[in-house]
């Protein structure tokens, strides 16, 4: 795929799923905004990929904070002219059980997966609507958004509220070009799951395919989503979990 001349921000990416899209589209061709709220993280990530392929340039930040979302839109236009593909990655899953789940933990759920998505989302279409040139957003859901999860009430709730947000989105901006939608992906390794030497082994066993997902199972869906082959796609959610939510057997 081709993204030549295209402006891309990823956030929450300064490892895992969001690096290898960051990784993917560089090597394709796209300038790409990096943003992890990891200031040293999202610099190394960046560097990395620069040293690669170039055109990757490091913007640390909250991105539950609504002015950096707001300057993070601004900065890609001051660093290319103009934007074209925006993947709302960050996220945090602070697990818990239901009845004694405390309210700051629900808060900082919400604060980061719902409102942050939805005013970069906000920021980024007003952008592309002025340059009147189309464009791609997408969102990371999450199988959780489908199937119940021990523990996971809270972020559950946040990735199912994403993905009908994509939906919803349909009715609003489609009249201005911009595709919208999200990817679910189950287990996957990454640098954080990769820390629970079981991890591999139990998902393995009970995923369909016989394995978790890769980042790069991941990134190959994303890039797909928000490339012009994908352009009559959108308001929809796309589960990449090897069969898991097909007979949801549960890894506790």
């Amino acid at each position: 795929m081709d993204f030549r001349n295209k402006t891309a921000i990823v956030t929450g990416a300064g490892q895992g799923i969001g690096f290898e899209i960051c990784r993917q589209l560089a090597k394709h061709g796209a300038t790409v905004l990096l943003n992890d709220i990891d200031k040293d993280l999202s610099q190394k990530a960046a560097d990395k990929i620069r040293t690669e392929y170039g055109n990757c340039i490091s913007v640390p930040g909250d991105c539950g904070d609504i002015s950096f979302v707001n300057k993070l839109v601004q900065q890609s236009v001051a660093e290319t002219g103009h934007l074209d593909i925006v993947i709302a990655n960050a996220g945090i899953t602070l697990f818990g059980d239901f009845l004694s789940y405390p309210a700051d933990s629900l808060y900082r759920v919400l604060h980061l997966n719902i409102a942050g998505t939805f005013f970069l989302a906000q920021a980024a279409s007003r952008q592309i609507r002025q340059q009147g040139t189309g464009g791609a957003l997408l969102f990371t859901s999450s199988v959780t958004g489908h199937q119940a999860h021990k523990d996971l009430a809270a972020y559950s709730m946040t990735k199912a509220a994403l993905e009908m947000l994509a939906k919803n989105l349909v009715v609003e901006i489609s009249q201005y070009g911009i595709t919208v939608n999200t990817v679910a992906p189950g287990a996957t390794l990454t640098e954080r799951t990769e820390s629970d030497p079981n991890y591999a082994s139990v998902w393995s066993q009970i995923t369909p395919m016989g394995r978790p997902a890769t980042v790069g199972d991941i990134a190959d869906a994303v890039l797909f989503l928000v490339s012009d082959k994908a352009r009559h796609i959108t308001g929809q959610s796309l589960v990449i979990d090897g069969g898991w939510t097909a007979t949801s057997p549960s890894p506790f």
